[in-house]
């Protein structure tokens, strides 16, 4: 098997991958990762997935290169990472009662070939009414600052939801490994 490399610095990310019980090394892939003018979420996510795996390339000859990027759509728009508390209880107040869409692109790049398999996996989370106290609790507990739409769906998070709907819960974490399952035995790596 090729030697993998995940090209994200995202500890979370990490922790998936480890579940595939692989050895991997981590790369931090130097990337703009600001929206163009006029493109939609999931033309962002591909764009931004692509061009994390194409950072490794010229570093790394024969390797798997596993990239990722996901992003939070709301009423349409882009919800980034909060960064504080502020910017925190700001979003989960707007997302209280609502469904929002994560889509997390996924490629494995095969530095040897050439071949690039993306995709992206949507997965839906509908919030529960949220009260300014509960959203000070739960961000005071957890401090999602550097987590898309401000929650850890593997913590305390899960508290803050009615429902949750997708084919891959670790895709709202930040990395689908069914899909990266499929993608690696696409190149021959057999699991488990």
């Amino acid at each position: 098997m090729p030697p993998l490399i995940l090209a994200s610095t995202s500890p979370f990310r990490a922790e998936l991958l480890r579940r595939l019980m692989l050895p991997f090394e981590t790369f931090a892939p130097q990337i703009d990762e600001t929206p163009q003018p006029g493109e939609s979420p999931e033309a962002m996510v591909r764009r931004l997935t692509a061009a994390k795996a194409d950072a490794a390339r010229s570093r790394f000859s024969a390797h798997l290169v596993i990239a990722s990027d996901q992003c939070a759509v709301c009423d349409g728009e882009i919800i980034g990472k909060p960064g504080d508390h502020d910017n925190a209880v700001r979003q989960l107040q707007g997302f209280a009662g609502k469904e929002i869409r994560f889509l997390t692109g996924l490629a494995l790049l095969n530095t040897e070939t050439g071949r690039m398999q993306l995709d992206i996996v949507p997965f839906a989370v509908t919030f529960r009414p949220l009260s300014r106290e509960q959203i000070e609790r739960y961000l005071r507990n957890e401090r999602p600052y550097d987590c898309a739409g401000s929650f850890k769906s593997e913590g305390l998070g899960i508290t803050l939801f009615e429902r949750m709907a997708g084919d891959d819960p670790n895709a709202l974490i930040g990395l689908p490994l069914i899909r990266l399952t499929t993608f690696l035995g696409n190149e021959g790596v057999v699991l488990p």
